[in-house]
């Protein structure tokens, strides 16, 4: 298993930066967050550069890259807090369809999120807040024609209120478990819409109301069964190792923006950052934050190579993921002191960002047990 970045993906990486530092300005962030504007140039500018298409495979129209680019891209877009549905339709829709979906639908769904013309979701989880698809609730129920109707709510989905299709988790009536477990491509004028306030203004989550959605059998991923169960899994892995990463970049950059305020701000006439008690806190910070980072990319390369131990790599970069976001977000705003906390500075978004992708998908407690589940302890 190779641990280096190959020179592809460290041109990757600069080229993301720069067109961010261009194109996603902090104005662009608070246009979202104190105006509600969509952020619709910058999804623009990342469909003419190819961003979606970047793990569709290449039969589907896509350049048929694999997890590690994907993670490059994450984490510099969580650096800048990047809003709009790159994450929601690539590491959460996307992989969702490549997983469990056929041949045909992969090159019917993919090919539009490859070319920017469709969006997307995935809409899993429930009021219990638990990722795995054994534990849905919403039922699919076979139509007397043809295809299922739909029946539940779905918590706090990413994206859902401007994707154009959502894949929605439900399993058979009268089954449990991976049993009757199935997904289901659902346009997003068939669901009702209810928009969650949300700890991180920059993106929104949405609560769904299916009330009887109808899903034709050509937008049925897979039989439902265990192993469409076990697609979702892999495809929920991708997705939670994308959350993990952008995180790492939103902490990357508390720390830079607190180590640059903490080299000017001068009190007893010399610099805070010169101060032994500050130094121990960037010392602290550097040292999670940098094995945070390798605990992601470690996770991002065993999905890239399909290894065994991805099940337990994926939710050991989540459960540090959220240490990290839970460490820099305090020290962060401590050392800022009062100005932190004030609207006006940049920090307390960053803050909410990094909190509410550490919760997501899991948080760090709920991954520390899948680890000691997996491991079985």
């Amino acid at each position: 298993m190779e641990l280096e970045f190959s020179e592809e993906q460290d041109e990757l990486r600069e080229g993301v930066r720069a067109v961010l530092a261009r194109e996603c300005p902090m104005s662009v962030v608070r246009e979202v967050v104190e105006k509600g504007v969509a952020p619709d140039g910058l999804w623009a500018q990342m469909v003419e550069l190819g961003w979606p298409a970047l793990t569709v495979p290449e039969e589907a129209g896509g350049l048929g890259l694999g997890m590690v680019e994907l993670a490059v891209v994450v984490e510099e877009l969580g650096r800048v807090m990047a809003p709009g549905p790159f994450l929601s339709t690539v590491t959460q829709f996307a992989p969702a369809v490549r997983e469990a979906g056929s041949t045909e639908q992969r090159a019917h769904f993919l090919a539009a999120v490859a070319t920017g013309e469709s969006t997307g979701a995935l809409a899993l989880t429930e009021t219990g807040g638990s990722y795995d698809p054994a534990r849905v609730c919403a039922t699919a129920t076979p139509a007397p024609n043809d295809g299922v109707v739909l029946d539940g709510e779905k918590d706090a989905v990413l994206g859902a209120a401007t994707a154009d299709e959502i894949v929605v988790v439900a399993r058979r009536p009268g089954t449990d478990g991976d049993e009757g477990v199935g997904a289901y491509v659902v346009r997003r004028d068939q669901v009702t819409l209810v928009p969650i306030a949300s700890l991180d203004p920059s993106r929104g989550l949405a609560r769904l109301t299916l009330d009887g959605a109808r899903v034709g059998a050509d937008r049925v991923l897979g039989a439902p069964g265990a192993a469409t169960a076990a697609a979702l899994r892999r495809a929920v892995e991708e997705a939670t190792t994308a959350l993990a990463l952008e995180t790492v970049g939103t902490c990357q950059t508390i720390f830079d923006v607190t180590l640059e305020y903490a080299k000017h701000r001068e009190q007893f006439g010399a610099p805070i950052g010169s101060f032994q008690a500050i130094k121990h806190k960037f010392a602290d910070m550097l040292v999670l934050l940098e094995r945070v980072r390798a605990t992601g990319y470690f996770a991002a390369l065993t999905i890239a190579e399909d290894d065994d131990r991805r099940g337990v790599a994926v939710a050991s970069a989540k459960a540090a993921a959220g240490d990290c976001a839970r460490l820099l977000a305090k020290e962060g705003i401590q050392i800022h002191g009062g100005i932190g906390y004030t609207w006006e500075h940049d920090m307390h978004l960053y803050v909410r960002r990094a909190r509410a992708g550490a919760a997501l998908f899991g948080t760090a407690p709920d991954h520390r047990a899948k680890v000691a589940e997996l491991l079985g302890l």
